[in-house]
């Protein structure tokens, strides 16, 4: 069977889907899976084998034998604390092949394939009966299905068909129930996220304000959840509105309904100020009592005590469908919305003098609808892309360079996904802007121009690069070609580069003297030791006294499964790290000539100047947008003396882990790292090697 898997070509700006290998897909999810988190979650782990042990003994004491079902194993671990912990039979399903084949190694390894059966089946597959895949039914439920919505990967619908057909009524349940947490907050970043702020631009005959269109500004939103490291929101950044309130909790030891329905809890705000954003998590109970629990809480609710860090589950980010000013003690109504995989949520407020009739028309007051996008911005634009449009600083980075290019007479051509550029250089005094949008990718850019009463002085001209023709372009050469660049198809850092193959491509309709903004970029690079991120890729070897090692063999085979390592995307403003060497600028690309022909290579070495491991490489981009002024995709300042390091919050940086991590120790000596980097002109993809 082949594999098609969907890759950037930033040759192209398209998602391309190339063949692969039938090996390919599942080297790829498990090289890049949280498993090596899931077993570094020393808080998760030890709080499942505690639950796991009261529910055996809990099933011993009333005279019956413990069969266990575990639905989800992975690596099996669960099911192996079942076992020793005196479970007398497990069943442990795994619905991922390779997993399930590791799952049997690692079952055999610990001595336990006479306890433990796995199942290479969906749950809802599994047969039970003298000849089926269980022989009956289990009276102890484990599982582990929850995603930072806790819903996300299909924990009700799977809960709902294991109590009906494969669970004995009354079993013992670990996770025994799950919490859903609220808070109402007021946050001017996170509401970036959502929103398009006013844009203000001073012009030569006054401040112009662009103005988002009413089709965005009534919009609410996509429904998907938002979900990010929460710990690292500072709390100047956001303001609670209202205490933390149980929204929901559901009961895995009884059955459970995955058909869509709502709950609702009356709040009364601690201040006043804009209701914007729910902020949400969970906890779960691994036993009846709630004495075991595991929690999922940010920083502020529980200042006391330690923060286990984990990446499988976060914290969630909700933006209510509009802005509500609040008052101090006044009543108000939270509903959240749910279907079998997804949560939203609404507010109101209470009625004055409400009778029982005014509550039921409150109630059918509720959208169970989930939102859909109707401006089509929330399609284009991902959330940190909505938050790079409403920082101003950068804004005003643009609109000076703009200011510093265009004269009365220029005419622009703007090459970029969804750019407000063509707009700021209108308010600067271009006398036309062409603005040009990729045919495939064409937000409704009318109703921008139309906003702002300026639709007859921009053209949007449909067509790839390669396809522009005189008549596109009114028979005029372009004197000013500009771009972000920005393009929603790219994942890693240089993947924005389809800028300069885009302007290779319309290069017969640049003027002899035409002017590219931004004029060139490069890619810097620097050394770095992570807090935490570094476990997502650190080999686990044994897991609360289980021999987990076929799994770190697994996950090193499938990183190694291409003939190089590739860097991945990662938000570093969630995942601080300290910096152990100097950014270093290791290549440059020159944007007013064309592509060449020749691949771009450098080699060097860095030197390691702090204390600390080295777990990887960090690469992002700087565009050069005029003579001294520069946009970086990565470090935002330089690092003081500890090494913390500020990241664009906008942008993911490339990520490079090492196979190996040194520790550099005292400076009398630095340490060196030496890398090769090597730019393919031909597909848009960098392959890089380091040697410590």
């Amino acid at each position: 069977m082949k594999t098609f898997c969907g890759r950037a070509n930033p040759t192209t700006g398209s998602m391309e889907w190339l063949e692969e290998g039938e090996d390919y897909d599942y080297h790829q999810e498990i090289a890049r899976s949280r498993y090596a988190d899931m077993l570094h979650d020393k808080d998760r782990n030890v709080k499942y084998y505690q639950g796991i042990r009261a529910a055996v003994s809990r099933v011993k004491e009333r005279g019956e034998k413990a069969i266990v079902l575990d639905i989800g194993t992975g690596t099996g671990l669960l099911s192996m604390m079942a076992a020793s912990a005196g479970a007398d039979f497990c069943y442990a399903i795994e619905v991922f092949k390779p997993m399930a084949n590791a799952a049997v190694k690692i079952v055999e390894k610990n001595g336990f394939s006479d306890k433990i059966k796995i199942i290479n089946k969906h749950s809802t597959e599994v047969t039970v009966g003298p000849d089926g895949d269980m022989q009956c039914r289990a009276n102890i439920l484990v599982t582990e299905l929850f995603d930072t919505e806790l819903i996300g990967e299909g924990a009700l619908p799977t809960y709902e068909h294991a109590h009906k057909y494969l669970v004995q009524e009354g079993c013992e349940a670990v996770p025994h129930r799950a919490t859903v947490y609220v808070q109402l907050v007021e946050s001017k970043r996170m509401w970036s996220w959502k929103k398009l702020f006013p844009i203000r631009v001073e012009a030569e005959d006054g401040e112009k304000i662009l103005v988002p269109p009413s089709e965005m500004e009534n919009c609410p939103g996509v429904p998907s959840v938002c979900d990010i490291q929460l710990n690292q929101m500072p709390s100047s950044d956001f303001s609670t509105l209202s205490d933390v309130v149980t929204m929901f909790s559901v009961d895995f030891s009884k059955p459970v309904q995955s058909a869509s329905t709502y709950y609702r809890v009356q709040l009364e705000p601690v201040k006043s100020g804009k209701a914007q954003i729910v902020l949400s998590w969970w906890d779960i109970d691994m036993d009846p009592s709630g004495m075991i629990n595991c929690t999922m809480a940010p920083y502020w609710v529980k200042p006391t005590s330690a923060l286990q860090w984990r990446d499988h589950w976060m914290q969630c980010v909700y933006f209510l469908p509009r802005e509500e000013p609040v008052l101090q003690g006044e009543k108000l109504y939270l509903t959240a919305c749910r279907d079998e995989y997804s949560v939203w949520y609404n507010l109101q407020k209470a009625r004055e003098g409400k009778n029982k009739a005014d509550e039921e028309e409150h109630k059918a007051d509720v959208p169970v609808e989930s939102p859909v996008c109707r401006c089509r911005a929330h399609l284009l634009w991902n959330r940190p892309r909505f938050g790079e449009l409403n920082d101003q600083n950068r804004t005003r980075q643009y609109v000076e360079s703009l200011r510093k290019v265009l004269k009365t007479d220029s005419v622009c051509l703007c090459i970029s996904d969804g750019s407000l550029l063509p707009v700021l250089a209108h308010y600067l005094g271009a006398k036309q802007v062409q603005y040009f949008v990729l045919f495939f990718r064409s937000l409704h850019f009318s109703m921008f121009f139309k906003a702002n009463h300026i639709e007859d002085k921009i053209k949007i001209i449909e067509a790839r690069p390669e396809l522009l023709k005189p008549s596109h372009l009114e028979d005029k050469k372009i004197s000013v070609l500009v771009g972000e660049p920005f393009f929603t198809t790219s994942l890693l850092p240089w993947h924005n580069l389809y800028f300069w193959y885009a302007r290779t491509a319309v290069s017969t309709h640049l003027a002899s003297n035409v002017t590219v903004l931004p004029q060139s970029a490069s890619l810097h690079m620097m050394i770095v030791e992570f807090q935490d991120l570094w476990r997502i890729r650190s080999p686990c070897g044994s897991c609360e006294g289980f021999d987990v090692q076929t799994m770190d063999d697994m996950i090193k085979d499938s990183l190694n499964f291409r003939e190089s390592k590739e860097a991945e995307p990662h938000p570093l403003w969630e995942y601080p790290c300290k910096s152990l060497s100097d950014p270093q600028e290791v290549l440059t690309f020159d944007f007013t000539k064309t592509v060449p022909q020749h691949c771009l290579s450098t080699e060097g070495s860095v030197k390691l100047l702090r204390k600390g491991k080295s777990h990887g490489a960090v690469l992002w981009m700087e565009y050069h947008l005029a003579a001294d002024i520069s946009v970086s995709t990565g470090l935002m300042q330089l690092a003081n003396e500890q090494g913390n390091c500020e990241w664009n919050p906008h942008c993911k940086q490339a990520v490079y882990f090492f196979s190996s991590v040194i520790e550099s120790q005292i400076l009398s000596d630095p340490t060196a790292v030496t890398y090769v980097i090597n730019f393919d002109t031909k597909t848009g993809e960098i392959a890089m090697d380091f040697k410590l």
